[in-house]
């Protein structure tokens, strides 16, 4: 084996004062703070002490800025729902008598089938409706 020499590492603490020696971590004083002491905030006076680090302009603009959003936001909403009242209401006096048409003209046209595969036979039923020879005049029935 070869020869090998360990030499001591110097540590430090032998440089050291008598008063530093001490004061190493292991030797420091833990001191404990009595927390059981204290009251708990809530987070309401938790906020309200953090807004007394900003000058008062700065809390004016902000809380003025904040009731102009909250506003803004409530007079959207009113009139988003009147708006949209006022869109499908308006739609439905329009449109449902249309619709209502719509659906009389099919109940017309099925009926009209019904009369003509009576009459005609099966075979006519499966052919167009509206398969009228040119110049034809068309009667609605009543």
């Amino acid at each position: 084996m070869v020869g090998v020499k360990i030499e001591e590492i110097d540590s430090g603490m032998e440089s050291l004062p008598e008063s530093s020696k001490d004061l190493t971590p292991e030797k420091i004083p833990v001191i404990e703070d009595d927390y059981e002491n204290e009251e708990d905030e809530t987070l309401l006076e938790r906020l309200l002490g953090l807004t007394e680090m900003f000058p008062e302009n700065i809390r004016n603009v902000t809380y003025y800025s904040w009731i102009g959003c909250k506003n803004g936001f409530k007079q959207f909403y009113c009139f988003s729902r009147s708006a949209a009242w006022i869109f499908f209401s308006t739609s439905t006096i329009l449109f449902a008598p249309l619709l209502f048409e719509i659906e009389r003209v099919q109940i017309q046209t099925a009926q009209l089938n019904q009369q003509k595969q009576v009459l005609l036979g099966p075979a006519t039923a499966l052919s167009p409706a509206n398969t009228l020879t040119p110049g034809m005049p068309v009667i609605p029935s009543q």
